[in-house]
């Protein structure tokens, strides 16, 4: 495992272990993740470690065009009266991935550097948020980056049954729609699963991104606004 400081450099990704770290930094910074994503790689680490990046074998990925709604969601969808939008409140949307408790994780990896670095990639226009709305309380949403034709989902959160997959269920087409090809979900979940999601071979997944960040990238808010349809 390799430590760098100021440099973006990372080590090759075809050839790191299949679930260890592949390097480590000190601080973060936004031009760092844009660089490690390009290449396959995200950080991930806790608030009493340094900063760790990761590129695992295999990778669980999303294509859009692949994506699976169950009945009872598709029923949720049509009779919500929940309001679905983009990029109207990044901050509160990742605050809240943030103080999202999950079952056999000890604290949360997403710190104030990681809250920072994104906010500022918000800024940039890259990062982006979807919220779920009742009346005016926030209650799900998800974040990630986008990047050429691959979205890098990062967190998602909810405070009432089904908001997180009504957001991700209302996200997906649009992103579809849009181009995106690829989205990168890291690690497996049943819960990923269960839309779709599945493990490739890590290679596959590098050779994949590595045409489809070359496509330019938007730097435009998603001022998309609906009700899931």
């Amino acid at each position: 495992m390799i430590e760098f400081l100021h440099d973006i450099i990372f080590p090759d990704p075809y050839t790191a272990a299949e679930d260890e770290p592949l390097a480590w930094s000190i601080h973060l910074h936004p031009e760092q993740i844009k660089a490690a994503y390009k290449i396959g790689i995200f950080p991930w680490y806790g608030e009493e470690t340094p900063v760790l990046w990761w590129s695992p074998d295999p990778r669980f990925i999303l294509i859009p065009k692949e994506f699976k709604i169950s009945k009872s969601l598709a029923k949720t969808l049509k009779n919500t009266p929940w309001r679905v939008t983009f990029d109207e409140n990044f901050s509160g949307v990742i605050q809240a991935c943030a103080e999202t408790f999950r079952p056999n994780q000890d604290g949360t990896w997403i710190t104030p550097e990681i809250i920072d670095c994104y906010t500022h990639l918000h800024r940039e226009g890259i990062a982006h948020s979807v919220e779920v709305w009742d009346d005016e309380k926030l209650i799900g949403g998800l974040y990630g980056v986008a990047l050429g034709c691959v979205f890098y989902g990062e967190s998602m959160f909810y405070r009432e049954r089904d908001a997180s997959k009504v957001a991700l269920a209302t996200l997906v087409p649009r992103l579809a729609d849009a181009g995106v090809r690829i989205i990168d979900c890291q690690q497996e979940t049943q819960h990923l699963a269960s839309f779709g999601a599945k493990c490739i071979p890590r290679k596959e997944f590098l050779d994949t991104i590595g045409q489809f960040v070359a496509t330019p990238t938007s730097h435009n808010p998603w001022a998309l606004s609906d009700t899931p349809e």
